[in-house]
């Protein structure tokens, strides 16, 4: 864990590192980023008449969708033989009054914004980003299987399945806008480890957290 604040600092190849992510939630991460990019780039060949008429071959396009969509939970359901996986979800559900501190900050713009191995933004998006694959799944499925539900509910299905597809490409480029912002936060999903400094700043009571695990 960050090492004590009145450690010596040290070059930046030196700095000691924190171990953040295992292999399993790296792969985890990488398989359903990888089925949402196909999931938006085919959503995208499908709605956009520009890319339609590039690409072509609609029928391939819809038949990529949909199962694109239909393993997008796969890789984290595997996942969940992993501990330290199972740890994070954990983490991402439970909210305490830093949380509602960090908010406040952020949204004045202002510092002093306390989080333990994951900010109040981070897990506000986690849980948006899974109660919204599950929607997308269930209204898919009534577009896909037009025998499932009557007219009128496949209706509404379509109408909820491409505003919500909207609002998930929006949210998705400010979660990779707000990434691309923050090398070290990549690194730490790439490498496993992040800078010790990088954590005590940014994640000042992931220590405390653990330690009352």
């Amino acid at each position: 864990m960050p090492p004590r604040p009145d450690a010596p600092s040290a070059p930046v190849a030196e700095r000691p590192r924190v171990p953040r992510f295992t292999r399993a939630e790296h792969r985890v991460h990488r398989a359903t980023a990888t089925l949402m990019a196909v999931c938006v780039l085919t959503a995208g060949c499908l709605y956009l008449p520009f890319l339609a008429e590039l690409v072509g071959r609609r029928a391939l396009m819809v038949t990529v969708h949909e199962w694109s969509g239909i393993l997008l939970p796969v890789p984290l359901l595997l996942g969940l033989g992993s501990r330290a996986l199972r740890a994070d979800l954990t983490r991402l559900n439970r909210y305490g009054p830093h949380d509602r501190q960090w908010l406040r900050a952020a949204l004045r713009r202002r510092g002093g914004r306390p989080a333990g191995k994951f900010n109040a933004g981070q897990k506000l998006y986690a849980a948006w980003i899974a109660g919204a694959v599950l929607v997308m799944l269930g209204t898919g499925l009534l577009m896909w299987f037009t025998d499932l539900a009557p007219l009128v509910w496949r209706t509404g299905a379509t109408f909820v399945h491409d505003w919500l597809a909207l609002a998930v490409v929006l949210v998705i480029a400010g979660h990779v806008w707000k990434a691309f912002g923050d090398p070290e936060s990549r690194r730490g999903l790439r490498t496993g480890s992040v800078d010790a400094q990088w954590a005590r700043r940014e994640h000042p009571l992931w220590e405390r957290e653990d330690n009352t695990r």
